[in-house]
């Protein structure tokens, strides 16, 4: 490759057992995700956002084949006309199929997709094995399996749009357990004016990983203000919705109500028009009133908050106070697949990390002194630095060893098929 993805990285790479064993981990996670589904529903594509789950599991094993075992001059590709069909975005890597139409290749089947994945992994470990790879390539290999774990969750999400899409409704895994919540006061945890350390220490050099968009760690004033003890609920959404929130142009973003009146919004994805029943990756079933209310846009987090006298956290506000919790919750391992309310109340945060990713109010924007990861590879992140809002703390269909609470996700303001809700912020005098 003449821009290559690894030029630069340097730092000792994990030791080579322990990055074979997440290698393969993550995945075999990604087969086991993947297997609820036919080849017929591993084609669907309901919406230029999304992509199909076969594309998902194709792309991720590209990615791991182009950057990876591709370091090397001399290695030949398993099909090297699958470059148009599987690279995502990376113009320095070459031309790439429109995202809008990947529900439109059929070809090469799911099949073929899945012999794919394991010629790749194969060849991938015996090299790994073998010692061949080089420092800075063991570092884009264990790249590779945190950017595979970011396919898993939007595997989720994608087939769940595109099963709601359907006119049964089916459920992609209808033995999904459902624990209902109860009901618990929402506590407002204060906090002084302070400087505070945010961010990740750039990776490699650190030995932990994060992306580069975490970096590097800086100092931010955080004034005074409060933060709720939890995400906002299902029932207190309802609150809102019955109160004409989707009906009150001045609680709305001005493109936030041109959204609303341009796409019908009267409530949060999902939720069913009988008021009581809403979609899930288990098929329709009644709405939890004491779990907290996902899928809803910036706009609509936005919106509430405003309704209730509140506002959105910045970014800075939550990763101060998530810093010292433990990365525990409703994530993918607990395999809910869908936020759950708490079963008693308590004192202090709670949910910080799984259920719901949580919209701020800070827009994704760089850090001071960020540097991009070096070659191919610093396309990743830096380049969608406009338009985007940063969520934080991770879902219920996010991999627990994947998340930390300087993990900067980002989406557009209008986004509403992720696994995203809100908590409460406010003004301290």
């Amino acid at each position: 490759m003449n821009d290559s993805a690894t030029a630069d990285i340097r730092e000792p790479p994990p030791a080579k057992q322990a990055l074979a064993t997440r290698y393969q981990t993550v995945r075999a996670c990604s087969l086991a995700l993947a297997a609820p589904l036919s080849a017929e529903d591993a084609m669907l594509q309901s919406m230029p956002d999304a992509s199909p789950a076969k594309w998902h599991l194709a792309h991720t094993t590209w990615f791991f084949e182009r950057f990876v075992l591709g370091a090397d001059p001399a290695y030949d590709a398993v099909e090297p006309r699958w470059d148009l069909l599987f690279n995502s975005y990376y113009n320095s890597v070459g031309p790439f199929h429109v995202r809008a139409q990947r529900g439109l290749l059929s070809r090469p089947t799911l099949a073929q997709v899945l012999e794919y994945r394991a010629e790749v992994d194969a060849r991938l470990l015996e090299s790994l094995d073998a010692g061949r790879f080089d420092d800075a390539t063991l570092q884009v290999l264990e790249l590779g399996t945190h950017h595979e774990q970011q396919h898993q969750e939007l595997l989720l999400t994608d087939i769940k749009h595109a099963f709601w899409c359907h006119p049964l409704g089916p459920a992609y895994r209808s033995e999904l357990v459902h624990a209902p919540g109860e009901s618990r006061l929402m506590h407002w945890i204060g906090s002084e004016e302070s400087v505070v350390e945010q961010g990740a220490a750039p990776w490699p050099a650190s030995g932990r990983f994060a992306y580069d968009n975490e970096s590097p760690r800086h100092r931010v004033l955080v004034p005074a203000h409060a933060l709720a003890s939890r995400p906002v609920s299902n029932a207190e959404f309802t609150d809102f919705i019955a109160e004409g929130g989707y009906e009150d142009p001045a609680l709305w973003l001005s493109d936030g109500w041109d959204r609303v009146q341009a796409e019908g919004w009267q409530r949060p994805l999902y939720w069913h028009e009988d008021g009581a029943r809403e979609f899930t990756l288990a098929g329709w079933r009644e709405r939890d009133p004491h779990a907290p209310a996902c899928h809803l846009s910036l706009y609509e987090a936005d919106a509430f908050a405003r309704w209730a006298g509140a506002r959105l956290p910045t970014e800075a506000e939550w990763e101060h106070a998530a810093g010292g919790q433990a990365i525990e919750g409703n994530l993918l391992d607990a395999q809910a697949l869908h936020p759950q309310g708490r079963a008693r109340d308590e004192a202090g945060l709670h949910q910080l990390f799984g259920d719901v990713w949580e919209w701020t109010a800070s827009a994704y924007t760089a850090y001071p002194g960020f540097q991009p990861l070096p070659g191919s590879l610093g396309e990743y992140n830096g380049k969608f630095m406009s338009g985007q809002v940063i969520l934080r703390g991770g879902s219920c269909a996010t991999p627990a060893n994947h998340v930390r609470a300087s993990y900067r996700n980002f989406f557009p303001p209008h986004a509403r098929w992720q696994f995203s809700g809100l908590r409460l912020a406010k003004d301290l005098p």
